[in-house]
């Protein structure tokens, strides 16, 4: 799949964040953080990643993970203590340490969306889970993002990466889909007044397909199978029946008459 070539996040993560603090963009993560909300109290563990175009969102709240780390790709002022500086697609991070990671829209707006999601699946334990919110190709939005004329702008600017391409990427990571979804029906216009007028397209579109949202959530496990250690067979030695010798009585019956004369 060919991905247009973006800047590093850094540089327009100022117009990311000011598109999500607009009122289209405040609705769209409401929705998502519902979600988000009701997958991660039941998802355990030590630690926590989050990795997000805006890491000062609390997109976590709801986890009962309480060691929780942010990945920002530049120094800010203001960052928690829990923020690390560092590039998504080079995290500083252990192999199999983290528990949960929470990728939110990190893959639509990176250089490389593969590498940082192999670099997720990397620190990710055995066991542990990975979801995902990405924009969906397959909706309003995406088809919006195919007509409009000024695609250089946020959020159209976003890689918007299919359902079937990341279940193959996952897949080649090891990771298993146990659960997709998608929400927020409504038609991407600016103006809240439009987007009131198409209620009825949005609920017909809901009944139609419950896939077909601005956004996708995929939950992955990653599941690795260890080595099944193989017992020695304990080799038994063939034994080769020999004939049995009967005892010869024609000797006997000779030696008895004798001493009987």
């Amino acid at each position: 799949m060919f991905f247009k070539r973006q800047p590093p996040l850094g540089e327009w993560l100022p117009e990311l964040r000011q598109w999500f603090e607009t009122d289209l963009g405040q609705q769209l993560l409401l929705s998502e953080r519902d979600l988000l909300d009701r997958l991660l109290p039941t998802m355990f563990g030590y630690h926590l990643l989050q990795i997000s175009v805006d890491n000062r969102l609390d997109l976590a709240r709801e986890s009962p993970v309480r060691h929780q780390i942010k990945v920002n790709p530049v120094t800010e002022l203001g960052l928690p203590d829990s923020a690390v500086i560092s590039r998504n697609e080079e995290l500083p991070f252990a192999h199999n340490s983290v528990d949960v990671v929470v990728l939110h829209h990190a893959l639509d707006f990176a250089q490389s969306p593969h590498q940082v999601l192999r670099e997720a699946a990397r620190v990710l334990r055995p066991g542990g889970f990975l979801l995902n919110v990405g924009f969906n190709p397959i909706s309003w939005w995406g088809l919006y993002r195919k007509l409009k004329f000024n695609q250089e702008s946020v959020p159209w600017q976003g890689h918007f990466i299919s359902s079937q391409r990341m279940h193959d990427w996952l897949s080649l990571l090891e990771l298993t889909v146990v659960k997709e979804l998608s929400d927020y029906y409504c038609l991407p216009f600016e103006k809240q007044s439009w987007r009131q007028r198409a209620r009825l397209i949005d609920a017909m579109t809901q009944r139609c397909s419950s896939s077909c949202g601005a956004f996708m959530l995929q939950v992955a496990r990653k599941d690795i199978g260890g080595m099944t250690p193989v017992e020695p067979v304990s080799k038994k030695r063939k034994l080769i029946n020999l004939p049995r010798v009967e005892p010869s009585t024609r000797g006997a019956r000779g030696s008895v008459s004798e001493e009987k004369n």
